[in-house]
């Protein structure tokens, strides 16, 4: 009996074992069409809601309309307009509808049409007004193409740029659909590479994020606005090919240690047409990186930073005089990161502000005098956003990585820091949109393995109702044998652990030997392991199934975990981040499954030129890398980021220069493909033409790829981004 029972269990496991290899040999097989052209893989999002003035309500482009829904029951209670309503006068077609702005009292839509863009955030566009209660489509203006138009608060007015001036457009009560609008010119001193006013410079849009350098006050009576004075800054020149003679398009990129832009800040009063300059100090060699009002119409805010940018003061203007006065300062014997984490309360007595004064960002409750009322958090936690302020009911909501540094949750703090609860019930990436008066909030959630699930919340974190589950793409990704991804912990010579993840091919047997790659980015504040859904991407899982390990690890200088694991990378960018990339390769070279002779690395702009620096300086734990955009030397990168983290190359020559795959490149060992846009305006393709120099003259082999008009993003139509990702993988799978 007993050997009767053996035996049936041993067929049993065979066929089983047969079956089980029959099934995994049927899945489906990840293919870069699948990824790039079919979007198979894509998640599907909630189309894009926004709360309207009651708070109880929201509006939603669905094809081709525009409703309003119920935020408690979904249910449709208004159709602002169809497509059939943005046909404009003599045109047969109606205009596209993405990009839109409500007017304060919600009778007025402002559409943006035939967009060309222009750098990373900046674009121009010709401009239509939709009035609501007559149904009149009409331009803003007929004068040429528009940026960055604005409604005024009270819906009277659209403020605008055109050709490096500001302007400013009057509506009548009843315009028709072939009226020309009023349209007064503030500026008019603007010249392309010389003067911008109500724009921001190349620089100041890539680096402090923003591009609209204007705002209304309060009460619609004055505007606030930005003026560059690029004149002593060095042009760039970039080529774009494609006719008999290239186009050669130059712009102003100041570069590490070079001159920047003079910034000065100006309010234009309407009503008496004046023009007041306010006094940021006599030092001109300063960042304004941001400029705000308060809820007082006479008073505007601005923060002020020195070059270093180690010293920020947050000013208060009058600004009928222009002048100013500091309400807040804070120095770092490291360097300041700029954000949008500031609140005005509607009383005009305080403030909230984010800093990480005690080693970790978080948020402070200050009066208007400049006195700390209260730290609103605490802890050995980054608080990473603040999501709005509800003065009604004294609530505070943020975003923070309390949980761990890879997750993210939705948080309220009482503005008497009393009380305080996390929102977000499921361990992961958590974000939150709020309704105007804070009733609901859209709820978005995801983890590494796990595609985004949104719905809808009330204030308390309840889910209300299900808008998407991305049920659809489960099921896919279980027919193409999806991988699970693991976190894992590395250790630094220096006893440090670092944050890593590891996706394993699907057939994993620990008695093989697997080769292993490398996916990393690793610059200051940014992280690649996180929590979320996406930051294992379908190409990776496409590695996975050719039987790559594959893996990331966040080094010292990114973000999440508190300043000093963020700022040691000071003055030495580059060299702790590939000490511990070297360090991590070293201790997954000892796990008995890895083939450490074939230990692989790529990366994007800063993961390109980290992947250099551990190509070069790293050199005998790496076999192979690719270095896609990379930077090769910070004296070529623009100098608000560059000199953040380095200072400038003057003070700090030995920095620069040690830091830069350069001045490595006698060390290249294994396989190497640098790949660089040559339209790139963010990291130049100068990089990549020097470092071929360097390599061609340490007499080193290399693979190289450049793509003509294609910027940072490596995309210029025409196939670009499937070619570059078709090189990519037929190099990674030659060579590992």
């Amino acid at each position: 009996m007993r050997h009767s029972f053996s035996a049936n269990l041993l067929l049993f496991l065979l066929i089983m074992t047969s079956f089980s290899g029959f099934s995994q040999a049927t899945k489906k097989e990840i293919t870069l069409d699948e990824i790039f052209k079919n979007r198979r893989f894509s998640s599907r999002g909630a189309p894009a809601i926004r709360s309207m003035k009651d708070g109880n309500h929201y509006c939603q482009l669905k094809k081709d309309s525009l409703n309003v829904y119920e935020y408690a029951t979904g249910n449709l209670t208004t159709t602002i307009l169809t497509s059939s309503d943005l046909v404009p006068e003599g045109a047969k077609d109606p205009l596209s509808m993405g990009d839109f702005e409500f007017s304060e009292a919600e009778d007025k839509i402002l559409f943006a049409t035939d967009e060309e863009p222009i750098y990373r955030r900046s674009s121009k566009a010709n401009y239509y007004i939709f009035d609501i209660p007559s149904r009149r489509l009409f331009p803003l203006s007929k004068n040429g193409k528009q940026r960055l138009a604005n409604f005024s608060p009270d819906g009277s007015k659209v403020a605008f740029v055109r050709d490096n001036n500001l302007y400013i457009t009057f509506i009548p009560e009843n315009p028709t659909s072939d009226q020309s609008l009023e349209e007064i010119q503030v500026t008019v001193d603007g010249r392309p590479n010389e003067i911008i006013n109500g724009a921001t410079d190349w620089v100041y849009e890539e680096e402090f994020e923003f591009s609209k350098a204007f705002c209304w006050s309060p009460d619609g009576n004055a505007l606030a606005f930005y003026r560059f004075d690029e004149t002593k800054v060095k042009e760039y020149q970039l080529t774009y090919y494609g006719e008999l003679y290239p186009e050669q398009y130059k712009y102003k990129y100041p570069k590490a240690g070079e001159d920047n832009s003079l910034i000065s800040i100006f309010i234009y009063d309407l009503p008496s047409k004046k023009t007041t300059l306010i006094d940021t100090g006599s030092e001109t060699d300063i960042y304004i990186p941001r400029i705000k009002w308060t809820r007082d119409p006479r008073l505007l805010a601005l923060y002020r930073m020195n070059r270093h940018q180690n010293k920020l003061e947050l000013l208060l203007a009058d600004v009928k005089t222009g002048e100013t006065h500091e309400i807040y300062s804070e120095e770092n014997k490291y360097y300041i990161e700029i954000n949008d984490h500031w609140h005005f309360l509607a009383d005009n007595t305080h403030f909230i502000l984010t800093s990480e004064k005690d080693g970790y960002r978080h948020l402070y409750l200050y009066d208007l005098s400049g006195k700390l009322v209260r730290q609103l958090t605490s802890g050995n936690y980054e608080v990473t956003g603040l999501l709005g302020v509800d003065e009604n009911r004294g609530l505070v909501y943020y975003q923070s990585a309390e949980r761990s540094p890879m997750d993210r949750d939705i948080c309220v703090v009482s503005l008497d820091g009393k009380t305080r609860k996390t929102l977000s019930a499921r361990r992961g990436a958590n974000e939150a949109d709020f309704s105007a008066n804070f009733e609901w909030y859209l709820g978005r959630w995801s983890d590494i393995n796990t595609p985004p699930y949104i719905a809808i919340y009330d204030r308390t974190g309840k889910e209300v109702r299900v808008l998407q589950d991305n049920a659809r793409l489960i099921t896919t990704l279980k027919e193409y044998n999806y991988g699970k991804t693991e976190f894992f912990s590395v250790p630094t010579d220096e006893g440090i652990w670092l944050n890593g993840w590891m996706l394993k091919p699907p057939d994993f047997d620990s008695t093989r030997k697997y080769p292993v790659l490398f996916t990393i980015y690793g610059g200051p504040g940014v992280q690649t392991v996180m929590n979320s859904w996406g930051t294992v991407s379908a190409w990776n899982q496409l590695w996975a199934q050719h039987g790559i390990v594959v893996v990331s690890v966040d080094n010292r200088g990114t973000g999440g975990r508190g300043e000093l694991f963020k700022k040691c990378t000071y003055l030495q960018l580059g060299k702790y981040e590939t000490l511990d990339q070297v360090a991590a390769a070293r201790y997954l070279g000892k796990l008995a499954w890895v083939d450490t002779t074939r230990i692989g690395m790529w990366g994007w702009s800063f993961g390109g030129y980290l992947t250099l620096s551990c190509l070069t300086r790293g050199a005998d734990q790496f076999s192979f890398g690719i270095a896609v955009a990379p930077v090769t030397n910070w004296k070529y990168y623009d100098n608000i980021y560059t000199e953040r983290y380095m200072r400038t190359p003057r003070e700090n020559d030995e920095g620069y220069e040690t830091n830069s795959p350069i001045n490595h490149a006698a060390g290249l060992k294994g396989k190497l493909l640098m790949i660089h846009g040559m339209a790139d305006d963010n990291v130049h393709p100068q990089n990549s033409y020097d470092m071929v120099t360097a390599l061609v003259a340490a007499g080193k082999s290399f693979e190289s790829q450049f793509y003509p008009n294609s910027n940072h993003g490596i995309y210029s139509g025409k196939n670009t981004t499937v070619h570059l990702y078709n090189l990519m993988t037929d190099f990674i799978l030659k060579n590992l």
